[in-house]
């Protein structure tokens, strides 16, 4: 699957939102649990910053996604910021809230939320307040649970498993960008959500 993606614009408020048109995917998760990986794993090239140092996405970022062969783009994609990392100063925390939340709970071309969460670790409290964000924001949404080539068998059934029991609501999809393991079913969940708010 050849792609092409071009930058949009950078957001650090709804004024500087782009216009509303294609169908929008966006990407959250805590930092460094390898949003940026994921995005670049996903279009097969470099679009989203990665750093060995979390919380160095401070601003939401659009990406026009378009396939080989077509004319138009056919969804942009969202980046934004990592949450829940100590050393990013509160005032640009307490700036976040103040983009973030309008985009969540207002932006009409919002197609699907992609919550990432670290398939190593256990389940963590900050990631189960945004699911209850986005659902009380009646948002779409589904879990990547990253990092997956990192564990291997039992050990990455049992964390699939305390996933599924910790989000028994949610739809999960282990992803390695390392690997790629999981790109596919991803790319189908995501083309579905756009082929979903175009109908």
């Amino acid at each position: 699957m050849r792609l092409h993606s071009r930058f949009v614009t950078s957001a650090v408020a709804p004024a500087h939102f782009p216009p509303p048109g294609l169908p929008e995917i966006a990407f959250l998760g805590r930092s460094n649990v390898g949003k940026s990986s994921l995005i670049n794993s996903l279009v097969g090239e470099k679009i989203a910053k990665t750093s060995s140092t979390p919380g160095r996405t401070q601003m939401i970022n659009f990406f026009e996604i378009q396939w080989h062969g077509k004319t138009t783009p056919e969804m942009q994609f969202a980046d934004l910021p990592g949450y829940g990392y100590a050393r990013v100063p509160k005032a640009i925390k307490a700036e976040w809230s103040k983009f973030i939340d309008p985009y969540l709970k207002d932006r009409p071309t919002l197609a699907l939320c992609v919550v990432l969460v670290d398939m190593n670790v256990p389940p963590q409290e900050k990631d189960a307040q945004l699911i209850d964000f986005l659902t009380s924001a009646d948002r779409a949404y589904i879990i990547a649970a990253t990092k997956s080539d990192k564990l291997s068998g039992n050990k990455r059934l049992n964390a699939f498993k305390r996933l599924k029991q910790a989000y028994p609501e949610a739809r999960i999809f282990p992803y390695s960008s390392k690997t790629g393991a999981g790109r596919e079913e991803l790319w189908k969940e995501l083309r579905q959500a756009a082929a979903d708010y175009n109908s």
